[in-house]
């Protein structure tokens, strides 16, 4: 019987569920959509703190401008950077390194790669990358990059590749140069910011160059032009890992940072060629306008399409903008020429930044004021272990240990290929930095040479007889490294080291022909001769000014007009200057030198 009830009660049940199976259909339901829902509104959630903002998410979406559809800005986010670098003098190289620490510092996974080692076909279309590249010899790529270069030029060209090909890149470049050479400067860093915008690459921020002439660098030096940049680079990658839209600056162009309730006028954009939002969404996502093309990117970009009924007005349009960029430049012209005499007294830099202080400071030299150096010679340390001494001992009888090494200018107006000073002093075709008195130069010279000899008293091998009158230099070598002839008070200097029983041997490179006519006496006058053409003195010494060739004739001319011994310094390397003799002896027939030196 129990076994009965149970089986009843069994049956009961399952009878009972099928006949209330609506009901318990309903309540899974329910349940269901009470999680669907509270799914949906904690997903909504997470997604307005994350990277991309609710605004940003219509942009995902395409629209439809003028029957063609256009593919809105996708989600912005950063997996990590590369860095590329071309350097000749490792300048770049060293930015690369600095820039990279910082980024990681930011948590940001960073590669540092030199362009030379690095097959641009592999993985740069889908890449965030940095391009810190040098401008070489006339405008040239340094040799690192050169492949680079190359094959960016012609991708960019090649109707094959097609005009979107780096659509998927962004990037940002930071030129390294020097504006005394004015027909190249930064030639490398602009052309490859063309050359990827040609090829729809997008900016992480606009160009930036650094400049190595400290007279005309924008923050005083190349290092501070490029920690400027960093600094500005940095903040805008921060941005980027946030995915937060660029402020205005309040220095709109183009009518790309307009209020949503008003509607541009212009009908294209380099971007999208659409609507007044979609301007503004481009533009605070990325920094994409470009100085050498603003008004075709304004008016036919790449993506955009223009009715041939428009074409007038955009004509127009780039006139207008043609005309009133020419008189802003004329207004910053005429006020850069009121504000130069105020600025040429109270404002010239020092020639010595801290970054070329520390360099050549490594390199042992004993740095004077501003713009002025000494440093102890190895013959002058030979001698005073009883050794041989240099050429001058040899040729002149001049005692090196008693010789003192110095230069009232470490600036230079040539950049040789065989400079053994590796590239660390500036470069420049006038005196525009501040200026030290001579007097000041000469007795810091002297005190700074006195202590170097300090330090080797009491060093095995050291002659105390040698010691003793090393402490009183005879002779001034003005060959240590620049021009000093480019030095104002060259004349007064030169005047002051004789007053104090100093002889004087200096070393000119034949750019500066009315220095030399105009140089007073000195007890030694050389000429550097590094080459006997226009093309090999090019190629060799790498030269500032355009009229090299003339100048250098012209010094020459000049040295055989001094009533003074006057010297040729043949610097001869193997493979670049040693087998034009002919136009050698034609060039010593134009100086007239008393003395011939081959080195």
């Amino acid at each position: 019987l129990d076994v009965t009830m149970d089986t009843w009660d069994f049956s009961t049940c399952l009878v009972s569920l099928w006949l209330h199976r609506v009901y318990i259909y309903s309540v899974i339901a329910f349940g269901i959509s009470i999680w669907i829902a509270v799914q949906f509104f904690t997903t909504k959630k997470k997604g307005e703190n994350s990277n991309w903002s609710p605004a940003s998410s219509e942009g995902i979406q395409d629209k439809l401008v003028n029957g063609y559809a256009t593919l809105q800005a996708k989600e912005v986010s950063v997996a990590g950077l590369k860095i590329f670098y071309g350097s000749q003098t490792g300048t770049a190289k060293r930015f690369a390194k600095g820039l990279a620490e910082a980024v990681l510092s930011l948590n940001l996974p960073v590669e540092v790669v030199s362009l030379g080692d690095y097959d641009p076909d592999d993985c740069l279309v889908e890449e965030q990358d940095v391009f810190l590249v040098a401008t070489y010899t006339d405008g040239q790529p340094t040799e690192s990059a050169a492949w680079f270069c190359k094959w960016l030029e012609e991708t960019a060209n090649d109707f094959r590749f097609g005009k979107t090909y780096l659509k998927g890149l962004r990037y940002a470049v930071f030129g390294l140069g020097n504006s005394v050479y004015v027909d190249h400067y930064n030639t490398v860093g602009r052309n490859i910011d063309r050359w990827l915008w040609m090829l729809s690459a997008r900016r992480i921020m606009t160009r930036a160059e650094g400049d190595c002439n400290v007279a005309q660098s924008k923050h005083g030096s190349i290092e501070a032009d490029f920690e400027a940049w960093k600094a500005k680079f940095l903040s805008r990658l921060q941005v980027l890992c946030r995915g937060e839209k660029k402020a205005c600056s309040g220095k709109c162009k183009k009518g790309k940072c307009k209020s949503p309730g008003k509607q541009s006028k212009e009908g294209s954009d380099h971007e999208h060629g659409a609507s007044e939002y979609e301007n503004v969404e481009a533009e605070e996502l990325f920094e994409t306008s470009s100085e050498e093309e603003p008004d075709a990117e304004e008016a036919a970009g790449t993506n955009s399409v223009i009715d041939v009924e428009d074409l007038g007005n955009i004509v127009n349009h780039m006139k207008k903008a043609k005309r009133e960029r020419e008189l802003e430049e004329e207004v910053g012209t005429s006020l850069t020429h009121e504000n130069a005499g105020r600025k040429e007294e109270g404002e010239k830099r020092e020639m010595i930044t801290p970054a070329l202080r520390e360099a050549l400071t490594k390199q042992g030299y004993k740095l004077i004021g501003s713009h002025s150096g000494v440093k102890l010679c190895r013959w002058t340390k030979s001698m005073l272990r009883g050794r041989g001494g240099c050429y001058k001992h040899t040729f002149y009888g001049i005692e090196s240990h008693r010789c003192m090494e110095a230069t009232p200018s470490l600036a230079c107006a040539n950049k040789c290929v065989f400079c053994w000073r590796h590239h660390t002093n500036p470069v420049g075709t006038e005196w525009r930095w501040k200026m030290d008195q001579p007097e000041m130069i000469l007795q810091e010279a002297i005190e700074n040479h006195q202590n170097m000899i300090k330090q080797f008293k009491g060093v095995s091998g050291v002659k105390a007889d040698r010691f003793e009158e090393a402490m009183t230099a005879k002779h001034c070598a003005l060959s240590l490294v620049g021009e000093p002839i480019m030095y104002p008070e060259i004349n007064r200097f030169v005047k002051l080291l004789h007053q104090h029983g100093i002889s004087s041997f200096l070393v000119t490179n034949a750019q500066f022909p009315d220095e030399i006519r105009n140089l007073e006496p000195v007890t030694q006058l050389y000429v550097s001769v590094d080459a006997s053409t226009k093309e090999s003195l090019k190629r060799i010494d790498r030269p500032l000014f355009k009229d090299f060739w003339q100048r250098f004739l012209d010094s020459l001319k000049a040295l055989s007009e001094k009533q003074q011994r006057t010297v040729y310094r043949l610097t001869l390397v193997k493979a670049w200057n040693v087998d034009e003799l002919k136009d050698y002896a034609d060039l010593i027939s134009l100086g007239k030198p008393d003395f011939i030196e081959v080195k």
